[in-house]
Protein backbone atom coordinates (compact mmCIF):
# COMPACT_ATOMS: atom_id res chain seq x y z
CA UNK A 1 0.00 0.00 0.00
CA UNK A 2 1.00 3.65 -0.28
CA UNK A 3 1.25 5.51 3.00
CA UNK A 4 1.23 9.32 2.85
CA UNK A 5 4.08 11.16 4.57
CA UNK A 6 2.79 14.36 6.12
CA UNK A 7 4.86 17.38 5.23
CA UNK A 8 5.47 19.99 7.94
CA UNK A 9 3.69 23.30 7.76
CA UNK A 10 5.92 26.15 6.68
CA UNK A 11 8.15 23.86 4.64
CA UNK A 12 8.15 26.37 1.79
CA UNK A 13 9.64 29.01 4.10
CA UNK A 14 12.74 27.02 5.06
CA UNK A 15 16.06 28.63 4.22
CA UNK A 16 17.59 27.88 0.83
CA UNK A 17 21.37 28.16 0.29
CA UNK A 18 22.65 30.89 -2.01
CA UNK A 19 24.12 28.41 -4.49
CA UNK A 20 20.75 26.68 -4.85
CA UNK A 21 19.02 29.99 -5.55
CA UNK A 22 21.69 30.79 -8.15
CA UNK A 23 21.36 27.43 -9.89
CA UNK A 24 17.56 27.62 -10.03
CA UNK A 25 17.68 31.19 -11.34
CA UNK A 26 20.10 30.16 -14.07
CA UNK A 27 17.99 27.15 -15.03
CA UNK A 28 14.84 29.24 -15.26
CA UNK A 29 16.55 31.77 -17.52
CA UNK A 30 17.70 29.02 -19.87
CA UNK A 31 14.25 27.44 -19.91
CA UNK A 32 12.58 30.76 -20.72
CA UNK A 33 15.04 31.39 -23.54
CA UNK A 34 14.50 27.86 -24.85
CA UNK A 35 10.72 28.21 -24.81
CA UNK A 36 10.86 31.63 -26.49
CA UNK A 37 12.72 30.27 -29.51
CA UNK A 38 10.62 30.57 -32.65
CA UNK A 39 13.01 28.77 -35.00
CA UNK A 40 12.29 25.24 -33.77
CA UNK A 41 9.22 23.25 -32.72
CA UNK A 42 8.18 23.51 -29.10
CA UNK A 43 8.34 20.41 -26.91
CA UNK A 44 4.78 20.31 -25.66
CA UNK A 45 5.31 17.78 -22.88
CA UNK A 46 7.66 19.94 -20.87
CA UNK A 47 6.62 22.28 -18.08
CA UNK A 48 9.02 23.33 -15.34
CA UNK A 49 8.15 22.62 -11.71
CA UNK A 50 8.64 24.95 -8.75
CA UNK A 51 12.27 23.96 -8.30
CA UNK A 52 12.79 25.67 -4.97
CA UNK A 53 9.72 24.05 -3.40
CA UNK A 54 10.79 20.65 -4.71
CA UNK A 55 14.29 21.21 -3.29
CA UNK A 56 12.87 22.12 0.12
CA UNK A 57 10.76 18.97 0.09
CA UNK A 58 13.59 16.69 -1.00
CA UNK A 59 15.94 18.15 1.59
CA UNK A 60 13.34 17.58 4.30
CA UNK A 61 12.90 13.98 3.13
CA UNK A 62 16.67 13.47 3.14
CA UNK A 63 17.01 14.87 6.65
CA UNK A 64 13.95 13.34 8.31
CA UNK A 65 13.00 10.08 6.61
CA UNK A 66 14.45 6.58 6.67
CA UNK A 67 15.38 5.63 3.10
CA UNK A 68 16.15 2.26 1.55
CA UNK A 69 19.16 3.79 -0.18
CA UNK A 70 20.29 7.08 -1.69
CA UNK A 71 19.54 6.19 -5.33
CA UNK A 72 17.18 8.77 -6.86
CA UNK A 73 15.47 8.78 -10.25
CA UNK A 74 13.52 11.58 -11.89
CA UNK A 75 10.76 10.46 -14.24
CA UNK A 76 11.03 12.86 -17.18
CA UNK A 77 13.94 15.09 -16.21
CA UNK A 78 13.65 17.88 -18.80
CA UNK A 79 16.46 20.35 -18.12
CA UNK A 80 17.66 18.12 -15.25
CA UNK A 81 17.31 20.87 -12.65
CA UNK A 82 15.66 18.54 -10.13
CA UNK A 83 18.07 15.73 -10.97
CA UNK A 84 20.87 18.18 -10.05
CA UNK A 85 19.05 19.36 -6.91
CA UNK A 86 18.63 15.75 -5.79
CA UNK A 87 22.40 15.37 -5.99
CA UNK A 88 22.75 18.59 -4.01
CA UNK A 89 20.82 17.05 -1.10
CA UNK A 90 23.17 14.06 -1.15
CA UNK A 91 21.51 11.49 -3.39
CA UNK A 92 22.97 9.37 -6.18
CA UNK A 93 20.85 10.91 -8.91
CA UNK A 94 19.68 9.70 -12.33
CA UNK A 95 17.35 11.55 -14.70
CA UNK A 96 15.38 9.74 -17.42
CA UNK A 97 14.15 11.70 -20.43
CA UNK A 98 12.75 10.63 -23.81
CA UNK A 99 13.34 13.85 -25.77
CA UNK A 100 16.88 14.08 -27.21
CA UNK A 101 16.87 17.89 -27.17
CA UNK A 102 15.96 17.91 -23.49
CA UNK A 103 18.75 15.44 -22.78
CA UNK A 104 21.14 17.92 -24.42
CA UNK A 105 19.73 20.77 -22.36
CA UNK A 106 19.98 18.67 -19.21
CA UNK A 107 23.62 17.85 -19.91
CA UNK A 108 24.28 21.58 -20.22
CA UNK A 109 22.71 22.12 -16.79
CA UNK A 110 24.93 19.47 -15.24
CA UNK A 111 28.04 20.82 -16.95
CA UNK A 112 27.34 24.44 -16.03
CA UNK A 113 26.85 23.63 -12.35
CA UNK A 114 29.29 20.76 -11.87
CA UNK A 115 31.80 22.79 -9.86
CA UNK A 116 29.04 24.23 -7.68
CA UNK A 117 27.74 20.74 -6.92
CA UNK A 118 31.21 19.49 -6.07
CA UNK A 119 31.62 22.31 -3.53
CA UNK A 120 28.39 21.52 -1.63
CA UNK A 121 29.18 19.59 1.58
CA UNK A 122 27.56 16.16 1.54
CA UNK A 123 26.46 16.37 -2.09
CA UNK A 124 26.10 13.21 -4.13
CA UNK A 125 28.11 12.33 -7.23
CA UNK A 126 27.64 14.03 -10.58
CA UNK A 127 24.18 12.99 -11.83
CA UNK A 128 23.64 10.74 -14.82
CA UNK A 129 21.12 11.37 -17.59
CA UNK A 130 19.65 8.53 -19.62
CA UNK A 131 17.54 8.74 -22.75
CA UNK A 132 14.59 6.39 -22.62
CA UNK A 133 11.11 5.81 -21.28
CA UNK A 134 10.82 6.23 -17.52
CA UNK A 135 7.97 3.71 -17.40
CA UNK A 136 9.00 0.10 -16.76
CA UNK A 137 7.96 -2.40 -19.40
CA UNK A 138 4.36 -3.55 -19.00
CA UNK A 139 3.32 -0.68 -16.74
CA UNK A 140 1.04 0.80 -19.40
CA UNK A 141 -1.53 -1.85 -18.43
CA UNK A 142 -2.04 0.02 -15.14
CA UNK A 143 -3.44 3.07 -16.94
CA UNK A 144 -7.20 3.48 -16.93
CA UNK A 145 -6.93 6.01 -19.79
CA UNK A 146 -4.86 4.92 -22.83
CA UNK A 147 -4.46 8.55 -23.95
CA UNK A 148 -2.36 9.70 -20.97
CA UNK A 149 0.68 11.74 -22.08
CA UNK A 150 3.08 9.42 -20.26
CA UNK A 151 1.98 6.60 -22.57
CA UNK A 152 2.89 8.53 -25.71
CA UNK A 153 6.63 7.80 -25.72
CA UNK A 154 7.57 5.16 -28.29
CA UNK A 155 11.13 4.85 -26.99
CA UNK A 156 12.15 1.76 -25.01
CA UNK A 157 12.20 1.69 -21.23
CA UNK A 158 15.47 3.07 -19.85
CA UNK A 159 16.07 0.65 -17.01
CA UNK A 160 17.83 -2.11 -18.95
CA UNK A 161 20.37 0.40 -20.26
CA UNK A 162 21.37 1.49 -16.74
CA UNK A 163 21.31 -1.99 -15.23
CA UNK A 164 18.76 -0.98 -12.60
CA UNK A 165 15.07 -1.59 -12.01
CA UNK A 166 12.51 0.67 -10.39
CA UNK A 167 12.84 -1.29 -7.16
CA UNK A 168 16.53 -0.41 -6.97
CA UNK A 169 15.74 3.25 -6.24
CA UNK A 170 15.11 4.59 -2.77
CA UNK A 171 13.50 7.82 -4.02
CA UNK A 172 11.44 8.46 -7.15
CA UNK A 173 10.38 11.95 -8.26
CA UNK A 174 7.56 12.69 -10.67
CA UNK A 175 5.69 15.72 -11.99
CA UNK A 176 2.61 14.14 -13.56
CA UNK A 177 0.38 15.88 -16.04
CA UNK A 178 -3.16 16.70 -14.84
CA UNK A 179 -5.06 13.45 -14.49
CA UNK A 180 -1.90 11.32 -14.43
CA UNK A 181 -0.99 11.38 -10.76
CA UNK A 182 -3.02 8.24 -9.98
CA UNK A 183 -1.29 6.38 -12.80
CA UNK A 184 2.17 7.39 -11.62
CA UNK A 185 1.23 6.30 -8.12
CA UNK A 186 -0.04 2.95 -9.47
CA UNK A 187 3.27 2.40 -11.26
CA UNK A 188 5.22 3.27 -8.12
CA UNK A 189 3.04 0.97 -6.04
CA UNK A 190 3.46 -1.92 -8.48
CA UNK A 191 7.19 -1.65 -9.21
CA UNK A 192 8.97 0.16 -6.36
CA UNK A 193 10.54 -1.64 -3.41
CA UNK A 194 8.89 -1.68 -0.01
CA UNK A 195 10.15 1.33 1.91
CA UNK A 196 10.79 3.40 -1.21
CA UNK A 197 9.61 7.02 -1.23
CA UNK A 198 7.84 8.87 -4.03
CA UNK A 199 7.95 12.67 -4.23
CA UNK A 200 5.26 14.21 -6.44
CA UNK A 201 5.03 17.83 -7.53
CA UNK A 202 1.32 18.38 -8.11
CA UNK A 203 1.41 22.05 -9.03
CA UNK A 204 2.00 25.42 -7.38
CA UNK A 205 2.31 25.04 -3.59
CA UNK A 206 1.31 21.38 -3.70
CA UNK A 207 3.71 18.55 -2.96
CA UNK A 208 2.84 14.97 -2.10
CA UNK A 209 5.12 12.33 -0.60
CA UNK A 210 4.33 8.61 -0.38
CA UNK A 211 6.06 5.58 1.08
CA UNK A 212 5.38 2.07 -0.18
CA UNK A 213 4.57 -0.07 2.84
CA UNK A 214 3.38 -3.60 3.43
CA UNK A 215 -0.35 -3.99 3.84
CA UNK A 216 -3.51 -4.14 1.86
CA UNK A 217 -3.78 -1.94 -1.24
Amino acid sequence: MLTPIELPSGLDTTEIPTEIHAMVHGAKQRIEAFQDRWDRPQIELFVAADYLHVYQTMRWVAESQMLNNSRFVEWGCGFAAITWLAAAVGWDSIGIESEPELIRQGETTLSDWQETLAAIPGAGPTPELVRGNFLPEGSETLAEDPTLPSLGHSIESAYASIGLDVDDFGIIYSYPWPGEDDFHEYVFHRYAAYGAVMVLFKGPNEMRVWRKTRGRS
